[in-house]
């Protein structure tokens, strides 16, 4: 199997390396926003619901790129120049946003980022899964791996820019933060303060340096668009690329092969264009889900897609949710920790779903996906029980975090593979289409969700939301290994 594994790489060894490095451009885009929070409240004068609609934006146009995504998808050349072009924009963006001083900019500016992410995420699995279909469970890890590696030097990156206490502390602080101590004997009694309570720095230009993060983010980011666009003048999908000696070679070395076969030899570009278009596929998440598309097949087919996508809408959504507010509940009551370790809460969250994501390279092809999103799912149920029960412990946090991202880590690329292997892949890209859209909607509606909740009920709330979460994602799963055990059974009586 390994062997089988290793040639596969080597004759796809360019292709794959391009997809695996524009997913580190998009994991770049994930964790920024995290530990940036206060530093972007001082740059731009916002309060803690405009920086939420900020993070709105970016997964609700996240949302928008991944069912746009589809149309870019009906060959290689299309699906070659949106990646270019998207980790392109990503480089772009990074660059402007120390350039945001108000409120509206950082929205737009967010918004053409999520666009971007999104695109990339929809192509790039989707050329995975077609470049080595029933093997590319052990090549979707990787590149998830990758977004997870990507997520987890954002973070590195802005922690040494990141402005501690002097830039979010002002005379409008609030007081209830201070009652908190005076009164501490009565704080269980006491419903915990909402994380928008703490002021920042509205007048004036916010004292932060984080803008170097982001300029060096770009300058990291700068490679990825390159090899996107070497992978294409490789391909020799370019007009210049077209003109090269070796092509020349190769058109009147397979005319003379055609000649010697009997068969009349056919027009460059006619039999370039059918060398390099991958299969042909609906394009858009509408076209998918099509009355059309759906006649002559099962009822199963339907709930499996359903079923898919409503697992990872829960599972991106903590993922995604875990990321951006657990700053935030660090450093509020009752754990109170400073903005530097609560900041590396991030990195260790990130960090961990990186080397989760590299373990189960290894895994993926010695235990069944069932097993491993089974697992995965309730490793990260006890582990989230076990935060709300020691909910006072800084050092438990920081070990939690860790272990939740190790588990939490394989369940977009196994579900994927997963549904894909379920419908031998012969869905024409659908179940990559909806199941990366379902994500990408979760990742949003969660996280406007759970801030809702955390500002209204409080930080505590936050772990509540995340494990209910969990526990309805692990019901969705046990009732899609029953629909899947009855798809499988009446094909096979077919």
């Amino acid at each position: 199997m390994e062997e089988q594994l290793w040639a596969l790489l080597k004759q796809h060894l360019q292709q794959t390396l391009t997809y695996w490095s524009v997913f580190f451009s998009f994991g770049l885009c994930i964790s920024f926003l995290g530990p940036t929070i206060l530093d972007l409240r001082c740059q731009t004068g916002a309060t803690a619901e405009q920086i939420t609609w900020v993070f709105f934006s970016q997964q609700f146009f996240l949302l928008v790129g991944s069912c746009l995504g589809g149309f870019f998808k009906k060959n290689l050349f299309t699906s070659l120049l949106a990646l270019f072009l998207c980790t392109l924009t990503i480089s772009v963006m990074f660059a402007a946003i120390p350039l945001c001083h108000h409120i509206v900019p950082l929205f737009v500016t967010m918004a053409i980022t999520g666009g971007a992410m999104g695109v990339i995420d929809t192509i790039a699995n989707y050329q995975l899964v077609n470049l080595y279909q029933k093997d590319s469970a052990v090549f979707l890890q990787a590149l998830h791996f990758f977004i997870g590696l990507g997520a987890l030097i954002s973070p590195l990156v802005a922690d040494p820019f990141l402005t501690e206490d002097s830039c979010v502390l002002n005379t409008s602080w609030t007081p209830k933060y201070f009652s908190f101590h005076q009164n501490e004997s009565d704080h269980k009694a006491e419903r915990l303060e909402p994380i928008s309570t703490y002021g920042v720095q509205t007048e004036g230009k916010g004292l932060s340096s984080v803008s170097y993060a982001f300029w060096i983010m770009a300058l990291i980011n700068l490679p990825v668009p390159a090899a996107v666009f070497t992978l294409m003048y490789q391909k020799r999908l370019l007009p210049c690329s077209r003109k090269a000696p070796g092509l020349l070679q190769e058109r009147s070395g397979s005319s003379s092969q055609d000649a010697g076969h009997g068969r009349t030899p056919q027009p460059r570009s006619r039999r370039s264009r059918r060398r390099l278009s991958v299969p042909a596929s609906p394009g858009s998440l509408l076209a998918c889900c099509s009355t059309a598309n759906l006649q002559d097949h099962p009822p199963t087919l339907f709930f499996i897609h359903v079923l898919g996508g409503a697992i990872l809408f829960l599972t991106d959504g903590i993922m995604g949710s875990y990321a951006g507010f657990i700053y935030s509940y660090a450093v509020s009551p009752p754990l109170l920790m400073g903005h530097k370790a609560a900041g590396c809460l991030d990195s260790v969250f990130w960090a961990s779903i990186t080397i989760g994501r590299l373990g189960f390279i290894f895994m993926s092809y010695s235990f069944s996906a069932p097993r491993l999103l089974s697992s995965s799912l309730v490793g990260a149920i006890v582990v989230q029980l076990l935060l709300i029960i020691f909910y006072h412990s800084c050092v438990f946090l920081f070990i939690g975090t860790c272990v939740l991202g190790l588990c939490i880590s394989c369940m977009f690329p196994s579900m994927l593979a997963f549904t894909e292997d379920i419908l031998d892949y012969k869905g024409k890209g659908c179940a990559t289409t909806i199941l990366v859209t379902s994500a990408s909607t979760g990742e949003m509606l969660l996280q406007l969700v759970f801030g809702s909740v955390i500002h209204s009920e409080g930080s505590f709330s936050f772990l509540l939301c995340c494990t209910t979460a969990s526990v309805m994602a692990f019901c969705l799963f046990l009732l899609f290994l029953c629909v899947q055990r009855i798809h499988r059974s009446s094909h096979a009586g077919e």
